[in-house]
């Protein structure tokens, strides 16, 4: 259960979709922890909410200012086209606040099969960065983003490479791993 969300779009009058005489105000929004994607109820109070803008969405009702209730999962192509295109700059922000989960990510990192290995599911990253990777963490675990690009030099943007691997998991479901994203 997810206890915060990042909003992607808000539509204060409804999806347009949502049929002629009902038009509730919807929110789309990706979670914090598990990269679930949500369409949210939001308080009849709220006439806004801004891309980007980190909302409760957990169990205690009293401390949800905007959201009222989660109203359902939603798949990526359920999703609007204004939320698809801020997912991946909205994905960016969500990892660099929680940085070091992600550098974790790359220090502890391991193998998923014999001749497969994690690293190797993040987009742009072949063999040669992956034993890179693995050897530089040997020597010393990765401090921070910043540590990680300067000590392997072909990563040049390592936050960028793990926002594209969870958007391919949140666009194509039949991925058989996930690395990020709750199923």
């Amino acid at each position: 259960m997810e206890d915060f969300a990042y909003v992607l779009d808000f539509l204060p009058r409804g999806h347009p979709t949502g049929g002629q005489y009902h038009h509730e105000p919807v929110a789309y929004a990706v979670g914090e922890q598990e990269f679930k994607l949500l369409e949210l109820n939001p308080k009849p109070e709220v006439t806004q909410m801004l891309p980007g803008e980190k909302v409760y969405i957990g169990k205690e009702a009293e401390k949800r200012d905007k959201i009222l209730h989660v109203k359902r999962r939603v798949s990526y192509s359920e999703l609007t086209n204004a939320a698809q295109a801020e997912l991946p700059f909205i994905l960016k922000q969500m990892i660099n606040a929680q940085a070091d989960r992600f550098v974790k990510f790359y220090n502890e990192a391991q193998p998923v099969s014999t001749r497969f290995h994690m690293l190797e599911l993040l987009p742009g990253l072949g063999k040669k960065t992956m034993w890179k990777i693995i050897e530089e963490r040997k020597a010393a675990p990765f401090k921070d983003f910043a540590d990680l690009a300067k000590r392997v030099p072909t990563l040049h943007k390592p936050d960028e490479v793990i926002a594209k691997r969870i958007q391919v998991e949140l666009e194509d479901t039949q991925q058989k791993y996930s690395l990020f994203v709750h199923r």
